[in-house]
């Protein structure tokens, strides 16, 4: 059975399938001794792929871990300014693994984390309809108008966001906190949806994702999890 050099990588659980592209064009990866620039090759177990100068990992059985990811960590396992990652904070006997999407430095709570790609990738999809969920404390005047906006769909600075499911959790003077529920996890989308409402942003948290939830997780533990929500 042959498959995409890309997706052999990724579920070897070295990278994630975009990682694995990019790599290969940056002149990481060596096939039967022979360097590649380009993804679009196919390629069996009989074949022999070296990157950076070490054996491609045999595939493992994929694992999946829930992780409380604190504020001011980079989901990234190398951050071009330096500063503190998610990778670096996590327990050493933890073997390598990557993320389910990202969080932005400052939002903390849920991130999931595989030894995957091929998994990592088949949660992130919109196709899985899984939900994000999030609780955020907002400080201004909250419109209701513009709530029933988020609710049908908008779009902000020309990219649409579907509709998101936003409940008022409490109320304290000018500060509330909402919970926000999400179905395709666009690049700060919550954080988006909360500049449409005229509202600044003092703390999210990532409290689900599909079928699994933070819970009573502490701050920068991890958790073993089965895996569910996908086929």
């Amino acid at each position: 059975m042959t498959e995409r050099i890309a997706k052999l990588m990724a579920r070897s659980g070295l990278c994630s399938r975009r990682e694995a592209e990019r790599w290969i064009e940056s002149g990481r990866v060596q096939l039967n001794g022979t360097l590649l620039d380009s993804p679009a090759i196919t390629v069996s177990e009989q074949d022999v792929i070296v990157v950076d100068g070490k054996p491609l990992p045999s595939k493992k059985s994929s694992c999946l871990w829930l992780y409380h990811k604190p504020k001011g960590l980079i989901t990234s396992h190398n951050d071009p300014e330096n500063r503190p990652t998610i990778f670096e904070a996590l327990p050493k006997d933890l073997p390598r693994v990557i993320s389910v999407g990202r969080l932005d430095r400052m939002t903390e709570g849920l991130l999931l984390l595989t030894n995957d790609g091929e998994l990592a990738r088949k949660l992130e999809l919109p196709s899985t309809h899984l939900k994000r969920v999030y609780h955020v404390r907002v400080y201004g005047h909250l419109q209701e108008s513009k709530l029933k906006e988020i609710a049908k769909g908008i779009t902000f600075e020309g990219i649409h966001y579907q509709g998101a499911d936003v409940t008022i959790l409490k109320r304290s003077g000018l500060n509330t906190w909402l919970e926000v529920a999400i179905f395709e996890g666009k690049n700060r989308e919550v954080r988006n949806l909360m500049t449409h409402l005229n509202v600044q942003v003092s703390r999210l948290i990532r409290v689900a994702y599909g079928p699994y939830s933070l819970g009573d997780l502490a701050v920068g533990q991890v958790k073993a999890c089965l895996i569910k929500g996908i086929d």
